[in-house]
């Protein structure tokens, strides 16, 4: 068994659950929330600091500095994230499901998010270069 069915969120150590990332980059777009429903609506609009080939964060140790309403995910908080990705790892074990087989993960392969089509690669625009996010709107992170 692997350690994602044995432990639970809250008992893995930090590299266990820093593993558990797809680097898909669907948690790096913008999102906007109707303030009349709450619904929230995903755009293709990526933050500055997401790298648009690797889709790693290029300040990821310190990204909260630089963007105040940056998540730090922890187990705590995935029941109050609803706009988290239905394919996320963090999202699947809180819900009681298991990865997908595209994840790193089970495929052992890094790059296996990117060439199963599960990650943002290639359908991404910069934030600084994006104007209007709601001219961008899609329905493909969920």
């Amino acid at each position: 068994m692997s350690f994602w069915q044995e432990k639970s969120l809250e008992d893995m150590n930090q590299q266990e659950w820093e593993s558990l990332c797809d680097g898909c980059g669907k948690c790096c777009l913008h999102k906007l929330e109707d303030e009349d429903t709450g619904e929230i609506h995903h755009t293709d609009v990526a933050c500055r600091f997401l790298d648009h080939d690797s889709l790693r964060c290029g300040k990821y140790m310190t990204r909260q500095r630089y963007v105040g309403n940056c998540v730090v995910m922890s187990a705590d908080l995935l029941e109050n994230l609803p706009w988290m990705p239905s394919t996320c790892a963090y999202r699947l074990l809180y819900e009681g499901k298991d990865l997908y087989d595209w994840h790193p993960l089970i495929s052992g392969d890094a790059k296996s998010v990117q060439t199963s089509g599960n990650s943002v690669k290639g359908r991404i625009i910069d934030e600084r270069e994006a104007g209007d996010f709601e001219d961008h709107l899609v329905d493909w992170p969920a």
